[in-house]
């Protein structure tokens, strides 16, 4: 079948959650610290189950073992990327994740973490940590020993539409205030450097990883200049943000009615704005904020229809 393919997302509560994803996607959430919704996810910690159609119930990791020809045939253990959105109703902990053979050898075969960030709303003046300014990892380590924050982490002020691409190796947080859509390799490793000295509900501090985290921290910081490119279409707008090793990343602006080709293994979608549908050989599906979907190999040609924002990716 060459149709969507729509997942329920899976919620995990943070120290640093809130309740944006409730209010601002209408989600079905109970919790006032939801700090992640785990929107397309193949990973073991939480993975999407198929909602609706000729695969409902079955979880997408089934889907890749025992279905790869949905995804091209593409090789590999596990469903290679992570879809996620966040609330960072707090600070996040200052992190960093590990490359790929890092993560092998000392997380359990574990993929390594780099990722993207599409800053769907924030507040006015709201911030992110983006690097660091020590320039030997000697210096790093002291700075770290001393506390001296202020003096090591380097702050970025954020807007809606921001795009911003991470290496593993990058130090970085999201900051209060802050919402936004997280493409990711499939991986839940984190580093934590620091957390604010701060206590969960139970008063205990949470782990962090110096250690590990100096192992793995690029120095000196390398800056990431992401320029997107635009391309007006009939009916719409695409904007090409990143093609990389591990993902592409592109935003689509639907402001009538749009023609696709589908031309890759597979395609990613979450819909992060407005409502229309999909038509595809197969039929035609609504689609409305807070929707994810993965097109499959083979989809062939598509129409998008009506008011829609969505974010796409791909291997």
């Amino acid at each position: 079948m060459k149709t969507p393919i729509f997942l329920k997302p899976v919620f995990k509560e943070r120290i640093w959650g809130g309740t944006k994803l409730r209010s601002e996607f209408g989600y079905d959430i109970e919790s006032e610290l939801t700090g992640e919704c785990w929107a397309v996810s193949g990973h073991p910690n939480g993975q999407s189950v198929v909602n609706g159609g000729v695969y409902k119930n079955r979880t997408l990791g089934d889907l890749w073992e025992s279905e790869r020809e949905l995804f091209g045939n593409l090789e590999g253990d596990v469903f290679p990327l992570l879809t996620k959105l966040l609330d960072a109703n707090n600070d996040l902990s200052i992190q960093v994740h590990p490359n790929d053979e890092y993560a092998k050898k000392h997380e359990d075969g574990e993929l390594g973490k780099t990722e993207c960030w599409y800053v769907i709303d924030c507040e006015e003046n709201a911030e992110i940590i983006f690097g660091h300014t020590a320039q030997s990892k000697e210096e790093l380590r002291k700075i770290i020993d001393a506390g001296g924050w202020e003096h090591l982490l380097k702050r970025i002020k954020v807007k809606p539409g921001d795009f911003f691409y991470v290496p593993s190796g990058t130090i970085h947080a999201l900051c209060t205030g802050v919402l936004i859509l997280e493409t990711q390799q499939s991986s839940d490793t984190t580093y934590r450097v620091y957390d604010y000295d701060r206590a969960d509900q139970n008063g205990m501090k949470r782990d962090l990883h110096i250690s590990k985290s100096l192992d793995v921290i690029t120095v000196p910081h390398e800056n990431q200049n992401v320029s997107p490119v635009f391309q007006n279409i009939k009916g719409g707008r695409i904007i090409s943000f990143v093609k990389e090793r591990y993902f592409s990343v592109y935003k689509w602006e639907i402001s009538t009615s749009a023609a696709f080709t589908h031309d890759q293994s597979f395609y990613i979608c979450s819909v992060i704005d407005g409502s229309g549908e999909i038509a595809t050989d197969e039929g035609i599906y609504s689609l409305k904020k807070g929707d994810h979907f993965i097109l499959p190999y083979g989809t062939g040609d598509f129409v998008l229809r009506g008011h829609l924002q969505l974010i796409l990716s791909h291997p």
